[in-house]
Protein backbone atom coordinates (compact mmCIF):
# COMPACT_ATOMS: atom_id res chain seq x y z
CA UNK A 1 0.00 0.00 0.00
CA UNK A 2 1.86 3.06 -1.27
CA UNK A 3 0.92 6.73 -1.51
CA UNK A 4 2.68 8.95 -4.06
CA UNK A 5 2.53 12.70 -3.43
CA UNK A 6 4.13 13.75 -6.71
CA UNK A 7 7.53 14.79 -7.94
CA UNK A 8 10.08 13.24 -10.26
CA UNK A 9 13.46 11.61 -9.76
CA UNK A 10 14.81 9.82 -6.75
CA UNK A 11 14.68 12.84 -4.41
CA UNK A 12 11.36 12.99 -2.50
CA UNK A 13 9.40 16.21 -2.44
CA UNK A 14 9.03 18.28 0.70
CA UNK A 15 5.40 17.24 0.99
CA UNK A 16 6.27 13.53 0.93
CA UNK A 17 8.81 14.00 3.72
CA UNK A 18 6.42 16.15 5.77
CA UNK A 19 3.60 13.62 5.38
CA UNK A 20 5.89 10.76 6.41
CA UNK A 21 7.07 12.72 9.46
CA UNK A 22 3.55 13.62 10.62
CA UNK A 23 2.11 10.12 10.21
CA UNK A 24 3.27 8.68 13.61
CA UNK A 25 1.72 11.56 15.58
CA UNK A 26 -1.56 11.21 13.66
CA UNK A 27 -1.50 7.45 14.22
CA UNK A 28 -0.94 7.94 17.95
CA UNK A 29 -3.82 10.41 18.21
CA UNK A 30 -6.15 8.01 16.39
CA UNK A 31 -5.13 5.03 18.54
CA UNK A 32 -5.53 7.05 21.75
CA UNK A 33 -8.98 8.18 20.69
CA UNK A 34 -10.08 4.67 19.74
CA UNK A 35 -8.81 3.23 23.04
CA UNK A 36 -10.64 6.00 24.89
CA UNK A 37 -13.87 5.05 23.12
CA UNK A 38 -13.38 1.36 23.95
CA UNK A 39 -12.55 2.25 27.57
CA UNK A 40 -16.09 3.59 28.00
CA UNK A 41 -17.36 0.00 27.63
CA UNK A 42 -14.32 -1.87 28.99
CA UNK A 43 -12.80 -0.02 31.98
CA UNK A 44 -9.71 -2.25 32.10
CA UNK A 45 -8.47 -0.51 28.92
CA UNK A 46 -7.78 2.55 31.11
CA UNK A 47 -4.67 0.69 32.34
CA UNK A 48 -3.29 0.91 28.79
CA UNK A 49 -4.12 4.61 28.62
CA UNK A 50 -2.25 5.15 31.89
CA UNK A 51 0.90 3.90 30.13
CA UNK A 52 0.15 5.50 26.77
CA UNK A 53 3.75 6.53 26.07
CA UNK A 54 5.16 3.08 26.81
CA UNK A 55 2.45 1.29 24.84
CA UNK A 56 2.92 3.42 21.73
CA UNK A 57 6.73 3.26 21.99
CA UNK A 58 6.59 -0.55 22.15
CA UNK A 59 4.26 -0.67 19.15
CA UNK A 60 6.48 1.63 17.11
CA UNK A 61 9.58 -0.31 18.18
CA UNK A 62 8.16 -3.48 16.64
CA UNK A 63 6.98 -1.72 13.48
CA UNK A 64 10.13 0.35 12.93
CA UNK A 65 12.46 -2.58 13.58
CA UNK A 66 10.60 -4.82 11.14
CA UNK A 67 10.37 -2.07 8.51
CA UNK A 68 14.07 -1.15 8.71
CA UNK A 69 15.07 -4.80 8.64
CA UNK A 70 13.03 -5.68 5.57
CA UNK A 71 12.72 -2.45 3.53
CA UNK A 72 15.56 -0.15 4.72
CA UNK A 73 12.95 2.48 5.56
CA UNK A 74 10.92 3.61 8.51
CA UNK A 75 7.30 2.58 8.92
CA UNK A 76 5.96 5.86 7.52
CA UNK A 77 8.57 6.12 4.76
CA UNK A 78 7.82 2.63 3.48
CA UNK A 79 4.16 3.59 3.25
CA UNK A 80 5.06 6.41 0.85
CA UNK A 81 7.43 4.27 -1.21
CA UNK A 82 10.63 5.80 0.23
CA UNK A 83 13.91 4.15 1.18
CA UNK A 84 16.89 5.15 3.30
CA UNK A 85 20.32 5.15 1.72
CA UNK A 86 23.71 5.72 3.29
CA UNK A 87 25.63 8.71 1.88
CA UNK A 88 29.22 8.33 0.75
CA UNK A 89 31.03 11.44 -0.54
CA UNK A 90 34.01 10.75 -2.76
CA UNK A 91 36.45 13.29 -4.16
CA UNK A 92 36.48 13.28 -7.94
CA UNK A 93 39.66 14.63 -9.60
CA UNK A 94 39.82 15.00 -13.35
CA UNK A 95 43.22 16.61 -13.62
CA UNK A 96 45.81 17.93 -11.26
CA UNK A 97 45.33 21.50 -12.49
CA UNK A 98 41.51 21.42 -12.34
CA UNK A 99 39.41 21.88 -9.24
CA UNK A 100 38.24 18.80 -7.41
CA UNK A 101 34.54 18.09 -7.23
CA UNK A 102 32.45 16.02 -4.84
CA UNK A 103 30.43 13.01 -5.98
CA UNK A 104 27.71 11.50 -3.76
CA UNK A 105 27.11 7.75 -3.84
CA UNK A 106 24.26 5.96 -2.09
CA UNK A 107 24.61 2.55 -0.51
CA UNK A 108 22.49 0.27 1.63
CA UNK A 109 22.09 0.87 5.33
CA UNK A 110 24.60 -0.60 7.70
CA UNK A 111 23.56 -2.40 10.86
CA UNK A 112 24.78 0.52 12.98
CA UNK A 113 22.67 2.95 10.95
CA UNK A 114 19.58 0.76 11.38
CA UNK A 115 20.06 0.58 15.15
CA UNK A 116 20.60 4.33 15.41
CA UNK A 117 17.59 4.93 13.16
CA UNK A 118 15.44 3.01 15.66
CA UNK A 119 16.89 5.18 18.44
CA UNK A 120 16.01 8.39 16.58
CA UNK A 121 12.58 7.12 15.54
CA UNK A 122 11.43 5.51 18.81
CA UNK A 123 13.66 6.21 21.82
CA UNK A 124 14.15 9.95 21.37
CA UNK A 125 10.41 10.68 20.75
CA UNK A 126 9.59 8.60 23.85
CA UNK A 127 12.06 10.59 25.98
CA UNK A 128 10.71 13.84 24.55
CA UNK A 129 7.16 12.81 25.47
CA UNK A 130 8.19 11.95 29.04
CA UNK A 131 10.08 15.26 29.42
CA UNK A 132 7.01 17.08 28.09
CA UNK A 133 4.79 15.42 30.72
CA UNK A 134 7.29 16.22 33.51
CA UNK A 135 7.47 19.82 32.33
CA UNK A 136 3.68 20.13 32.27
CA UNK A 137 3.40 18.76 35.82
CA UNK A 138 6.14 21.09 37.07
CA UNK A 139 4.47 24.06 35.43
CA UNK A 140 1.11 23.18 37.00
CA UNK A 141 2.79 22.76 40.40
CA UNK A 142 4.52 26.14 40.04
CA UNK A 143 1.27 27.81 39.08
CA UNK A 144 -0.55 26.18 41.99
CA UNK A 145 2.21 27.23 44.41
CA UNK A 146 2.03 30.82 43.17
CA UNK A 147 -1.72 30.83 43.77
CA UNK A 148 -2.10 28.78 46.99
CA UNK A 149 1.40 28.57 48.41
CA UNK A 150 3.67 25.57 48.87
CA UNK A 151 2.08 22.40 50.23
CA UNK A 152 4.96 21.82 52.64
CA UNK A 153 4.44 25.27 54.14
CA UNK A 154 0.66 24.93 54.50
CA UNK A 155 0.63 21.55 56.26
CA UNK A 156 2.49 20.35 59.34
CA UNK A 157 3.42 16.69 59.40
CA UNK A 158 4.26 16.49 63.13
CA UNK A 159 3.73 12.99 64.54
CA UNK A 160 1.65 12.32 67.67
CA UNK A 161 1.76 9.26 69.88
CA UNK A 162 -1.21 7.40 71.37
CA UNK A 163 -1.43 9.78 74.35
CA UNK A 164 -1.57 12.87 72.19
CA UNK A 165 2.04 13.87 72.92
CA UNK A 166 4.35 15.01 70.18
CA UNK A 167 6.84 12.31 69.08
CA UNK A 168 9.94 13.47 67.24
CA UNK A 169 11.93 10.28 66.69
CA UNK A 170 9.39 7.61 65.79
CA UNK A 171 10.05 7.43 62.04
CA UNK A 172 13.13 9.58 61.57
CA UNK A 173 15.07 7.08 59.45
CA UNK A 174 12.26 6.29 56.99
CA UNK A 175 11.27 9.94 56.78
CA UNK A 176 14.85 10.94 56.02
CA UNK A 177 15.08 8.41 53.19
CA UNK A 178 11.72 9.45 51.77
CA UNK A 179 12.57 13.13 52.04
CA UNK A 180 15.95 12.56 50.35
CA UNK A 181 14.34 10.78 47.38
CA UNK A 182 11.58 13.38 47.24
CA UNK A 183 14.16 16.20 47.21
CA UNK A 184 16.09 14.47 44.43
CA UNK A 185 12.93 14.01 42.34
CA UNK A 186 11.93 17.62 42.98
CA UNK A 187 15.34 18.87 41.88
CA UNK A 188 15.12 16.75 38.75
CA UNK A 189 11.67 18.14 37.96
CA UNK A 190 12.86 21.71 38.48
CA UNK A 191 15.86 21.06 36.23
CA UNK A 192 13.61 19.66 33.52
CA UNK A 193 11.20 22.58 33.96
CA UNK A 194 14.04 25.06 33.53
CA UNK A 195 15.91 23.35 30.66
CA UNK A 196 13.11 21.75 28.62
CA UNK A 197 11.77 25.00 27.03
CA UNK A 198 15.25 25.81 25.72
CA UNK A 199 15.81 22.27 24.46
CA UNK A 200 12.40 22.24 22.80
CA UNK A 201 12.97 25.64 21.20
CA UNK A 202 16.39 24.57 19.92
CA UNK A 203 15.02 21.32 18.50
CA UNK A 204 12.14 23.08 16.77
CA UNK A 205 14.48 25.74 15.41
CA UNK A 206 16.88 23.16 13.96
CA UNK A 207 13.98 21.19 12.49
CA UNK A 208 12.60 24.33 10.84
CA UNK A 209 16.05 25.26 9.49
CA UNK A 210 16.62 21.81 7.96
CA UNK A 211 13.12 21.73 6.47
CA UNK A 212 13.56 25.19 4.96
CA UNK A 213 16.95 24.23 3.49
CA UNK A 214 15.46 21.00 2.13
CA UNK A 215 12.58 22.94 0.59
CA UNK A 216 15.04 25.33 -1.07
CA UNK A 217 17.09 22.34 -2.32
CA UNK A 218 20.12 23.53 -0.33
CA UNK A 219 20.65 20.20 1.44
CA UNK A 220 19.69 16.57 0.96
CA UNK A 221 18.98 15.96 4.64
CA UNK A 222 15.43 16.62 5.82
CA UNK A 223 16.27 16.57 9.55
CA UNK A 224 19.19 16.76 11.93
CA UNK A 225 18.88 13.04 12.77
CA UNK A 226 19.31 12.05 9.12
CA UNK A 227 22.32 14.36 8.86
CA UNK A 228 23.94 12.86 11.96
CA UNK A 229 23.39 9.33 10.65
CA UNK A 230 24.54 10.27 7.13
CA UNK A 231 21.34 9.02 5.50
CA UNK A 232 19.44 10.30 2.47
CA UNK A 233 15.80 9.37 1.89
CA UNK A 234 15.17 8.38 -1.74
CA UNK A 235 12.29 7.04 -3.75
CA UNK A 236 12.19 3.30 -4.24
CA UNK A 237 12.30 2.04 -7.79
CA UNK A 238 10.31 -0.90 -9.10
CA UNK A 239 13.39 -3.10 -9.07
CA UNK A 240 14.06 -2.21 -5.43
CA UNK A 241 10.51 -3.14 -4.48
CA UNK A 242 10.92 -6.50 -6.18
CA UNK A 243 14.29 -7.04 -4.48
CA UNK A 244 12.73 -6.17 -1.15
CA UNK A 245 9.97 -8.74 -1.54
CA UNK A 246 12.49 -11.43 -2.53
CA UNK A 247 14.75 -10.51 0.40
CA UNK A 248 11.81 -10.75 2.81
CA UNK A 249 10.90 -14.19 1.48
CA UNK A 250 14.52 -15.36 1.86
CA UNK A 251 14.73 -14.07 5.42
CA UNK A 252 11.51 -15.83 6.36
CA UNK A 253 12.55 -19.07 4.72
CA UNK A 254 15.84 -19.03 6.66
CA UNK A 255 13.95 -18.39 9.90
CA UNK A 256 11.67 -21.35 9.18
CA UNK A 257 14.71 -23.55 8.53
CA UNK A 258 16.14 -22.68 11.94
CA UNK A 259 13.18 -24.23 13.74
CA UNK A 260 14.20 -27.19 15.87
CA UNK A 261 12.26 -29.82 17.78
CA UNK A 262 9.65 -32.49 17.15
CA UNK A 263 7.23 -32.11 14.21
CA UNK A 264 4.33 -30.85 16.34
CA UNK A 265 6.57 -28.16 17.87
CA UNK A 266 7.81 -27.12 14.43
CA UNK A 267 4.22 -26.90 13.20
CA UNK A 268 3.26 -24.77 16.18
CA UNK A 269 6.25 -22.48 15.72
CA UNK A 270 5.57 -22.23 12.01
CA UNK A 271 1.96 -21.26 12.65
CA UNK A 272 3.03 -18.58 15.11
CA UNK A 273 5.58 -17.24 12.62
CA UNK A 274 2.94 -17.17 9.88
CA UNK A 275 0.57 -15.22 12.13
CA UNK A 276 3.35 -12.78 13.07
CA UNK A 277 4.33 -12.30 9.42
CA UNK A 278 0.71 -11.71 8.41
CA UNK A 279 0.26 -9.12 11.17
CA UNK A 280 3.44 -7.32 10.14
CA UNK A 281 2.56 -7.43 6.43
CA UNK A 282 -0.88 -5.94 6.95
CA UNK A 283 0.09 -3.62 9.79
CA UNK A 284 0.47 -0.62 7.49
CA UNK A 285 -2.81 -1.12 5.66
CA UNK A 286 -4.68 -2.06 8.84
CA UNK A 287 -3.42 0.86 10.89
CA UNK A 288 -4.06 3.44 8.17
CA UNK A 289 -7.53 1.99 7.55
CA UNK A 290 -8.18 2.13 11.30
CA UNK A 291 -7.15 5.79 11.36
CA UNK A 292 -9.58 6.68 8.58
CA UNK A 293 -12.34 4.55 10.10
CA UNK A 294 -12.10 6.06 13.57
CA UNK A 295 -11.78 9.58 12.19
CA UNK A 296 -14.93 8.99 10.17
CA UNK A 297 -16.73 7.62 13.24
CA UNK A 298 -15.54 10.59 15.27
CA UNK A 299 -16.95 12.98 12.67
CA UNK A 300 -20.20 11.01 12.46
CA UNK A 301 -20.86 10.95 16.22
CA UNK A 302 -19.72 14.53 16.63
CA UNK A 303 -22.17 15.66 13.95
CA UNK A 304 -24.97 13.66 15.60
CA UNK A 305 -24.19 15.13 19.01
CA UNK A 306 -24.15 18.63 17.57
CA UNK A 307 -27.53 18.06 15.98
CA UNK A 308 -28.96 16.69 19.23
CA UNK A 309 -27.46 19.38 21.43
CA UNK A 310 -28.27 22.25 19.09
CA UNK A 311 -30.80 24.64 20.65
CA UNK A 312 -34.26 24.70 19.11
CA UNK A 313 -34.76 27.88 17.11
CA UNK A 314 -38.28 29.21 17.53
CA UNK A 315 -39.82 31.87 15.27
CA UNK A 316 -39.78 35.40 16.68
CA UNK A 317 -42.97 36.39 18.49
CA UNK A 318 -45.31 38.77 16.67
CA UNK A 319 -45.02 42.45 17.58
CA UNK A 320 -47.48 43.75 20.17
CA UNK A 321 -50.51 45.68 18.87
CA UNK A 322 -50.10 49.47 18.70
CA UNK A 323 -51.48 51.51 21.62
CA UNK A 324 -55.10 52.57 21.16
CA UNK A 325 -56.17 56.18 20.98
CA UNK A 326 -57.65 57.27 24.28
CA UNK A 327 -61.23 58.58 24.40
CA UNK A 328 -60.10 61.95 25.81
CA UNK A 329 -56.88 62.02 23.74
CA UNK A 330 -56.10 64.04 20.66
CA UNK A 331 -57.44 62.31 17.52
CA UNK A 332 -55.08 61.33 14.75
CA UNK A 333 -55.14 63.47 11.58
CA UNK A 334 -56.12 61.75 8.31
CA UNK A 335 -52.74 62.61 6.78
CA UNK A 336 -49.90 60.62 8.39
CA UNK A 337 -47.35 63.36 7.59
CA UNK A 338 -49.13 65.94 9.76
CA UNK A 339 -48.37 66.55 13.42
CA UNK A 340 -51.39 65.62 15.64
CA UNK A 341 -50.77 68.68 17.85
CA UNK A 342 -50.31 71.53 15.36
CA UNK A 343 -51.92 69.80 12.33
CA UNK A 344 -49.04 71.09 10.16
CA UNK A 345 -46.42 69.16 8.24
CA UNK A 346 -43.95 67.79 10.79
CA UNK A 347 -40.66 69.59 11.35
CA UNK A 348 -37.84 67.87 13.26
CA UNK A 349 -39.97 64.72 13.63
CA UNK A 350 -39.68 63.03 16.99
CA UNK A 351 -41.36 59.95 18.38
CA UNK A 352 -42.80 59.43 21.83
CA UNK A 353 -41.18 56.17 22.96
CA UNK A 354 -44.08 54.97 25.15
CA UNK A 355 -46.63 55.06 22.31
CA UNK A 356 -44.74 55.22 19.01
CA UNK A 357 -46.59 58.24 17.57
CA UNK A 358 -44.63 60.97 15.77
CA UNK A 359 -44.93 64.72 16.38
CA UNK A 360 -42.98 67.90 15.80
CA UNK A 361 -40.18 68.12 18.28
CA UNK A 362 -41.19 71.51 19.67
CA UNK A 363 -44.86 70.48 19.96
CA UNK A 364 -44.28 67.22 21.79
CA UNK A 365 -41.55 68.74 24.00
CA UNK A 366 -43.89 71.49 25.24
CA UNK A 367 -46.80 69.09 25.73
CA UNK A 368 -44.77 66.42 27.57
CA UNK A 369 -43.05 69.03 29.71
CA UNK A 370 -46.43 70.45 30.75
CA UNK A 371 -48.73 67.42 31.02
CA UNK A 372 -46.23 64.51 31.53
CA UNK A 373 -48.13 62.20 29.18
CA UNK A 374 -48.63 61.20 25.55
CA UNK A 375 -51.25 63.44 23.94
CA UNK A 376 -52.87 60.59 21.98
CA UNK A 377 -52.86 57.61 24.36
CA UNK A 378 -52.61 59.63 27.59
CA UNK A 379 -49.90 57.20 28.78
CA UNK A 380 -47.46 58.67 31.35
CA UNK A 381 -44.36 60.04 29.64
CA UNK A 382 -41.59 62.57 30.10
CA UNK A 383 -39.29 64.59 27.86
CA UNK A 384 -36.51 62.02 28.38
CA UNK A 385 -38.62 59.53 26.37
CA UNK A 386 -38.67 61.67 23.23
CA UNK A 387 -36.53 60.28 20.43
CA UNK A 388 -35.39 62.23 17.37
CA UNK A 389 -36.10 60.68 13.95
CA UNK A 390 -33.65 61.22 11.10
CA UNK A 391 -35.94 59.69 8.49
CA UNK A 392 -39.62 60.58 8.44
CA UNK A 393 -42.22 58.49 6.60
Amino acid sequence: MLFQVGGQGTRPTFFEMAAAQQLPSSLRAALTYSLGVFALRRPFIHKILDYEDEFFALLMLVLETHSLRTTDASFAESLYGLRRRGVKIRLKKNNILTDSGDEIHHAGLQKRQKVLSVVFLVVLPYLKSKLQSIYNKEREATLQASLWGDVDERFDYTDYDAGGNISFGSRDHSNNEASASARWIKRLQKTVGACYPWLHAGNEGLSFAYQLLYLLDATGFYSLGLHVLGIHVCRATGQELMDTSSRISKIRSRERERLRGPPWLKALQGGLLSCAYAMLDYAQTGLIAAVFFFKMMEWWYQSAEERMSAPTVYPPPPPPPPPKVAKDGIPLPPDRTLCPLCLQKRTNPSVMAVSGYVFCYTCIFKYANQYKRCPITLMPASVEQIRRLFHDV
